[in-house]
């Protein structure tokens, strides 16, 4: 967040730096707005990334609270003075946006808007995004003071350098997406090779010692120890095939930063408001970190796809040496003993083997109507 105004080229150059230096697409955006802010000297500050449906892929502010945020609501639509950013590509600099004719209103818990500054974000010819400020910081005497011609001209500078650090952090992103992508390919099909001729060289295996056992019991008991043998092997295979598939991102970013990058895309993803907060949390094992990140993911699918939550939180918080994850939906909730007696698991099954395999322990809270709290706690090392 900002803490003040900056001025000079010291201060531009600082905030051109800031930019470039993070790879993270929604980083990045953070990173234009908070700057924009602060060398502007503005109250406000936005930045949104259009989608082709009418609304926003991405909004990213400055200058409001978590609370006031929430309080406002769902992200605004391409309409009025960003639908002429976005759809005219030229800047648009008003002394009160509240008289303009474009100007169609703001959710009631919105702050006050009056002088405005925006501009178009560029890549070529196709606009990318569109950054805007709100309130200049100064005193206003009869007609107030506003941003100025200067000012749009220093924002212009930070729009095109912010095409090219978005641009950049998105390739990054799409680069890492096809290396993953092509990993767990070459894996599939390894795993396939090695896998496939045990299982295909064991079958045969336990056919002969099927035939055998009433003619030749020592020749069947032979051919059921290669059975094992071979089982063994394959077992060995899909274990180093697993320590393969670590999530890339993991030894990249680390746990805390991998969850929250997978909770933003949910989030936008789902109609349902899901959040995150990590809170002290240290490196942990590598199993331990795979683990609380698969039992993660397994609970959100839960509680996206068949909860019917609207809300569904998730914390990882320090506890000794380790830590523990805990997910949180205000969905229909279930009656666990129930789901065990008709033989459905909703993945817990899986979950609380991933958490064993990991040391931990998982523990779930549900019943009908009160939401579901899956809570999973590991050691550390």
């Amino acid at each position: 967040m900002s803490h003040g105004p900056r001025s000079g080229l010291a201060a531009v150059s600082s905030a051109l730096l800031a930019m470039s230096r993070h790879l993270e697409v929604r980083d990045v955006l953070k990173t234009i707005v908070a700057s924009a802010r602060e060398l502007l000297d503005a109250q406000y500050a936005a930045l949104g990334v259009p989608d082709d449906h009418g609304g926003f892929a991405q909004f990213v502010v400055d200058g409001v609270s978590e609370e006031e945020w929430k309080a406002i609501g769902p992200l605004p639509r391409q309409h009025g003075i960003l639908a002429a950013m976005l759809h005219e590509a030229r800047a648009e600099r008003l002394a009160d946006v509240r008289k303009d004719p474009r100007f169609e209103g703001w959710p009631k818990a919105h702050p006050d808007l009056v002088d405005f500054l925006g501009l178009p974000i560029r890549d070529g010819d196709e606009v990318i995004g569109a950054l805007f400020l709100a309130n200049k910081n100064c005193v206003r005497p009869q007609g107030g003071c506003g941003f100025t011609e200067d000012d749009e001209e220093l924002l212009g500078i930070l729009a095109q350098h912010a095409a090219i650090a978005l641009t950049n952090a998105r390739l990054y992103e799409r680069s890492r997406e096809l290396t993953i992508a092509e990993e767990r390919s070459r894996l599939a099909h390894e795993l396939h090779d090695a896998v496939s001729q045990k299982l295909f060289s064991l079958r045969l295996t336990a056919q002969a010692a099927a035939r055998l056992v009433d003619r030749d019991p020592s020749r069947a008991k032979g051919e059921l120890q290669q059975v094992a043998a071979l089982a063994a092997e394959a077992a060995d295979e899909l274990r180093a095939a697993v320590v393969e598939l670590r999530p890339a991102a993991l030894d990249e970013d680390g746990l805390v930063a991998t969850l929250r990058t997978q909770i933003q895309v949910l989030d936008r993803a789902h109609s349902a408001r899901v959040t995150f907060s990590g809170h002290g949390v240290k490196a942990l094992p590598a199993s331990q970190e795979e683990a609380l990140l698969r039992v993660a993911q397994e609970a959100l699918h839960n509680a996206l796809r068949h909860s019917g939550a609207d809300h569904v939180d998730v914390t990882l918080d320090r506890r000794g040496n380790g830590a523990v994850l805990r997910i949180t939906d205000d969905g229909g909730g279930f009656d666990p003993s129930a789901v065990r007696r008709a033989g459905r698991h909703l993945g817990l099954v899986s979950m609380r083997d991933r958490a064993a395999g990991a040391g931990g322990t998982l523990t779930v809270e549900s019943a009908p109507g009160k939401g579901t709290v899956i809570e999973m706690e590991v050691p550390g090392g």
